[in-house]
């Protein structure tokens, strides 16, 4: 059985790395310690093909000078190393450009208590073993290939990680916790050569026992792949589009990412001026809750040690305020939203933990109905965002849609637009997954301009 973590272990790999910086010159540093392991299994023809197990500490110290900094990262946790991290950060800091913006929170700023047990980040069952994942997997992969008009199963895999993070600083904060994650995913493809199509379905919980079996995902991964086939182009003309629930986030992901502070004070944000202003339709609000029980991207303090909280990024339609750190904040002369995130070698930035949209009264088939002819969007590829103008463009794949009906597979086209306009009059469905991080229900945005044939 694997060694449990020691949060007390990472908690002093911080404070030693902090006195190691202030005894060499630092005048403030904070440090990030991280411990984790993870197995991945990927089976084929019902045998093992590839299993991959990491396990290890990584550490990392960001270091003041005045205003400028430095942050240096390593994976021993040697005192040796501990000593030479700190030197050469504080070497480096000495050279780096000044930054009037760079700084620790101030002490009244930082978290202070927080319920971890109430965030329920940890599976208490027994960790999986290689021969429970490459089970699960096998089994996903062999109800998908049972399935008629199934050729082949491009990948079917299981995963189990377990992480934990300490963050501490010189100006008191100290803190940690510990997060697990379970998954299955299995990919499915039907016909052959320039014939073949695929889809797959997967999922990732915090706990083993809420992931759906292993035979629901694999039939769920053949039932999509076989709605595919005989995929073509649709029509090409401006068309009503439907998000399918499965990808409508990344459309409200392109709205959160233009409302990140960073891109804001760059000046390359195509919500820069809309501070205030309607950008959904009214009666449609933007949630952000760090602290939903059970949910991945839940976390009860930031990256700089500010207490995360609940709160409204849109309102009734109305832009209410970007994503910031302290760095961020200070220099848009605002306050920051406990939103900074980082890994062990780079300085915090801004980063968003759990989101929900509201969703709308009617069902996916309702707004099928409504479009009447358009077209269903379930897969994207590529990208091209502009993030000063929200001019879009992306290939797409999914349905075509007749009098409100599914007609026929599509596949190589792309759908353009201005992310201004689609996101105005977006409508949302009621079909969200309340379990995701990202609670986003299908989404029908008017008038996209569709290339296909």
């Amino acid at each position: 059985m694997p060694r449990d973590f020691s949060m007390q272990n990472l908690s002093d790999l911080c404070e030693a790395l902090l006195a190691s910086a202030k005894a060499v010159g630092a005048d403030a540093a904070d440090a990030i310690a991280t411990e984790g392991r993870a197995l991945s299994i990927d089976v084929r023809d019902g045998a093992l093909e590839h299993a991959e197990r990491a396990e290890g500490i990584e550490i990392g110290l960001r270091v003041l000078i005045g205003q400028q900094q430095a942050c240096v990262a390593a994976s021993d946790a040697s005192a040796d190393t501990i000593s030479e991290i700190a030197d050469r950060a504080v070497a480096m800091a000495r050279i780096a450009p000044e930054d009037p913006h760079v700084g620790l929170a101030e002490t009244d700023q930082l978290a202070t208590d927080w319920d971890l047990e109430r965030l329920d980040l940890v599976d208490p069952g027994e960790e999986p073993s290689p021969a429970a994942l490459q089970d699960a997997a096998a089994r996903a992969e062999a109800t998908a290939l049972a399935v008629d008009g199934i050729s082949q199963i491009e990948s079917a895999a299981s995963s189990y990680s377990r992480s934990a993070i300490h963050l501490a600083a010189t100006n008191g904060f100290s803190g940690g916790y510990v997060r697990t994650s379970c998954g299955l995913y299995c990919v499915a493809i039907t016909g052959e050569g320039t014939a073949m199509e695929r889809d797959y379905a997967g999922e990732a919980r915090v706990y083993g026992s809420d992931l759906p079996s292993a035979e629901e995902i694999g039939a769920l991964a053949a039932e999509r792949t076989l709605a595919r086939a005989g995929a073509r182009k649709p029509p090409t003309g401006a068309y009503p589009v439907l998000y399918d629930e499965r990808i409508a986030s990344g459309l409200i992901g392109h709205l959160l990412q233009a409302a990140n502070g960073s891109a804001v004070a760059r000046g390359s944000s195509w919500l820069r001026d809309k501070m205030g202003e309607r950008v959904l339709p009214a009666g449609l609000d933007i949630v952000e809750d760090p602290h939903r029980p059970r949910v991945s991207g839940s976390k009860p303090f930031d990256a700089e040690g500010l207490p995360t909280k609940r709160r409204k990024i849109v309102e009734e339609g109305v832009l209410q305020g970007w994503t910031l750190d302290l760095a961020t904040a200070r220099k848009l002369g605002m306050t920051s939203t406990a939103s900074a995130a980082r890994g062990t070698s780079a300085p915090p930035s801004p980063s968003l933990t759990n989101i929900a949209l509201t969703e709308g009264p009617r069902s996916r088939d309702d707004l099928l109905a409504e479009m009447g002819t358009g077209l269903l969007v379930t897969s994207l590829i590529g990208s091209s965002i502009n993030p000063t103008t929200g001019d879009y463009s992306r290939g797409a794949s999914g349905f075509w849609v007749e009098n409100g009906e599914i007609t026929y597979p599509v596949n190589e086209c792309t759908i353009a637009g201005n992310l201004h306009e689609m996101l105005a009059g977006l409508q949302p469905a009621n079909d969200a997954r309340k379990y995701l991080s990202r609670v986003v229900p299908s989404l029908l945005v008017e008038g996209l301009t569709i290339a296909g044939d």
